[in-house]
């Protein structure tokens, strides 16, 4: 049985619940893709399971509170997060210097890009709340922003798709190429900011 069709299953009996804590555990670095779980809420909302307006404020609910809880152990924890077995599984030293990197390419604007980055995701969130740098609520704000687009896309194309899963899959996968390419619109554009800023900080020193 694949992952969809067994998140169905488990969603179908379970409702509400089973999708809050699957997309909390998906925060805490759960090998399942963020994107399916919300697409398999959809469908279950589509098939007469769940209504999927409170759907979508139950995915917005998991996913924020699995970010914000990786960021607040990294704020609380500093550096002594990384003993913890479980974390040093999902934040690797070779994972924590590929994000520190990133931070400091583009700075605060990958917390937003983290959303569309799995298995950077929690790395990154983690990172975030070790450098003790970043307010909590810009940490919201950015995260939440992100989660405003991506949360809603997925769950709505569950419910719409539910009556063709396999369409649906197509559309999901064709969504997932989409993000893709706007993240590396936007990374380019990051990247150019970032390029002028350094060209201007070392003509003026």
């Amino acid at each position: 049985m694949d992952i969809l069709h067994f998140l169905l299953d488990l969603f179908a009996s379970y409702g509400y619940l089973a999708v809050f804590l699957v997309l909390l555990l998906c925060g805490f670095g759960l090998p399942i893709p963020e994107d399916v779980t919300l697409v398999a809420g959809g469908i279950i909302s589509g098939l007469g399971y769940t209504d999927v307006h409170i759907m979508f404020a139950v995915g917005m609910a998991g996913v924020l509170i699995g970010d914000g809880t990786m960021f607040t152990l990294g704020r609380v924890f500093g550096d002594r997060v990384l003993k913890f077995r479980l974390v040093s599984r999902v934040l690797t030293r070779e994972r924590f210097e590929a994000v520190q990197e990133k931070f400091a390419k583009y700075g605060n604007w990958v917390l937003f890009v983290a959303r569309f980055l799995p298995g950077l995701r929690s790395p990154i969130f983690l990172t975030a709340g070790m450098t003790r740098q970043i307010p909590y609520w810009r940490f919201l704000l950015l995260d939440g922003f992100a989660a405003l687009i991506s949360v809603p896309v997925w769950v709505y194309l569950g419910y719409f798709g539910a009556s063709n899963i396999d369409q649906l899959m197509v559309w999901v996968h064709r969504g997932q190429y989409g993000i893709f390419a706007v993240l590396g619109v936007l990374g380019a554009v990051l990247g150019l900011v970032w390029w002028r800023r350094r060209r201007r900080a070392k003509k003026a020193g």
